[in-house]
């Protein structure tokens, strides 16, 4: 594909924050915007040119989003494979199905971290509560238990702190239901003895150049992501392997996009590879507003043919999420000539909603 012109309209599969942001990048680009997902009134459809409210398996709305866009990408990685599929013998996606097929099945996810020469916890495939107990004797405790699919935020998890609780977590998570999967229904991963957690945000463009925002250090609370920062606290060595690491992934899986991935650093100086994911994330809207290009519009860049630039940071970050209630507390924020503050457009707080988030920004140190 040779570069869009402006006006050229981006198609966004998913409604949420994300697409929201993506869609306010795009449009300085001079691009249009569609976002298609599920959900009426979502953060995305509230700023996008055009919108499709329709589910996922709907082929005739897929179809015609097809036709009234120029290129797709994806706001986040659990829209089924199925969708982008049939949407990419319509139209250009990227990144391709394939590579979300990789990054929503945790157990192929970690294959394919081996396959790179990056390092994971230790881990094993469990289809059943018999497969749980093996895998415990394995992987003493305490462990976690994790779906394959569609877990995110905590969801699809379950905390064991020894063997003899294989039968509860195994009922926790699949509610006594039989499963059914065409690989591994659930992991189950060793704790990290972490020093720290940390992500690499990649991009690729359409001729294969490849680009890395620096690592973020993480701080989770309630399996959610609380705070990111920059510079992260490490030895440059191991920065320099993150990204190294980041860079390998991305292509290795062909992505023209963005790739995401989240790693723990032990105390031991190691770097186990967690999760990754083919969109704009989270721990990447510290770029927002302490560097040039964000990550946003870097992905706006990179899928429409549009040359990635620099994305080196000018200051130092802190960004924290406001989930839940936290949204009733902007006056300190607003007030904060060093804070920059992002809402999502959502107008009802409910705990574990994710409602915006404020980067705060210092001179930077280095």
């Amino acid at each position: 594909m040779s570069r869009l012109p402006p006006g050229a309209t981006l198609g966004i599969l998913g409604n949420g924050q994300l697409g929201r942001m993506l869609c306010l990048a795009a449009a300085p680009l001079g691009f249009r915007t569609h976002v298609y997902g599920p959900d009426k009134n979502s953060p995305a459809e509230l700023v996008a040119t055009s919108s499709t409210v329709a589910p996922y398996d709907d082929e005739a709305a897929l179809a015609a989003f097809a036709r009234a866009v120029d290129v797709v990408t994806f706001e986040f990685e659990n829209v089924p494979a199925h969708a982008a599929a049939f949407l990419s013998a319509r139209t250009q996606v990227r990144p391709t199905y394939k590579a979300l097929e990789v990054a929503q099945d945790r157990a192929q996810e970690k294959a394919f971290f081996a396959k790179i020469g990056a390092k994971t916890a230790d881990w094993r495939p469990v289809n059943s509560e018999p497969d749980l107990k093996a895998a415990l004797e394995d992987i003493s405790g305490p462990a976690i238990l994790k779906t394959s699919r569609l877990g995110y935020d905590g969801k699809g998890q379950v905390k064991i702190k020894s063997a003899a609780e294989a039968g509860s977590a195994w009922q926790a998570l699949t509610g006594g239901q039989t499963t059914h999967s065409n690989g591994a229904f659930a992991v189950l991963e060793g704790f990290v003895d972490f020093s720290c957690e940390i992500s690499v945000i990649a991009a690729r463009d359409v001729s294969g150049a490849l680009m890395c925002y620096e690592p973020a250090e993480n701080v989770h609370a309630n399996h959610m992501l609380a705070t990111s920062t920059v510079p992260a606290r490490l030895d440059p060595k191991i920065a320099a392997e993150a990204e190294s690491i980041a860079k390998r992934a991305i292509e290795a899986l062909d992505i023209v996009g963005l790739l995401a991935v989240e790693m723990f650093v032990t105390r031991s100086g190691d770097i186990l590879c967690n999760e990754m994911a083919p969109r704009p994330h989270n721990s990447g809207h510290w770029t927002m507003d302490a560097c040039g290009t964000d990550q946003f519009q870097q992905l706006v860049r990179a899928v429409t043919g549009l040359p990635l630039v620099d994305p080196a940071r000018h200051s130092d970050a802190r960004m924290i999420n406001l989930v839940g209630d936290d949204v009733e507390r902007l006056d300190s924020y607003l007030a904060d000539p060093a804070a920059h503050l992002h809402l999502y457009g959502k107008t009802e707080a409910r705990p574990g909603r994710k409602m915006g988030h404020v980067n705060i920004l210092s001179p930077r140190s280095g």
